[in-house]
């Protein structure tokens, strides 16, 4: 199989069809990594602007790495920061006290608390550099190295970072909870 590596190297040499099998290869994963960060809707709008964000750069490439993934992911976070920062600022919350004096917002509050709701909060918590190593490991299956590539830092900041990370979950109280929820449910079964 041919490296993206090389890919691109044929795109700089003129072959139009090396890039497009290079998209090919990564628009799902891609794609999943704006969908996670910043919703369905936008993730198909941005999807675009980070491939053609990536052919206009792909000459800053570092060819000695053979999967562009990384790459790619750096290309795509740099493209949800210009959406960020672009997007108007967002309209705050209603003031509970215009509400109404019959409403009761236990129900309501019940229904929303789950263990993704914990898990959210817990990684919410974390420091953004934490978040976003963890996040690139978990979710999108790159290497510590790789997430490092991603976010421009020296793989040991990277590796450290992960270590906060999982140690700031392992110790929030939500996740201690939630875990030892789970425990007895299991002990029980």
């Amino acid at each position: 199989m041919t490296s993206d590596a090389e890919l691109i190297g044929w795109s700089l040499a003129g072959d139009g069809e090396a890039f497009v099998e290079m998209v090919t290869r990564h628009e799902a994963a891609v794609g999943a990594y704006l969908a996670r960060r910043a919703g369905r809707e936008a993730a198909a709008e941005l999807l675009g602007e980070v491939w053609l964000s990536a052919f206009r750069s792909r000459r800053t490439y570092d060819r000695t790495f053979p999967d562009a993934r990384p790459w790619l992911f750096g290309v795509a976070r740099n493209t949800l920061r210009r959406h960020w920062r672009s997007r108007p600022p967002e309209v705050p919350v209603a003031e509970v006290a215009d509400l109404g004096a019959h409403w009761d917002p236990w129900p309501a509050v019940d229904r929303q608390i789950d263990a993704a709701a914990v898990w959210r909060g817990a990684l919410a918590d974390l420091r953004p550099d934490e978040r976003e190593v963890l996040t690139l490991v978990a979710w999108e299956d790159l290497t510590t190295a790789d997430a490092a590539r991603v976010l421009g830092i020296p793989p040991g900041t990277a590796r450290r970072l992960l270590h906060q990370a999982r140690l700031a979950l392992r110790t929030a109280p939500g996740i201690v909870s939630l875990l030892a929820e789970s425990s007895t449910l299991e002990e029980t079964k």
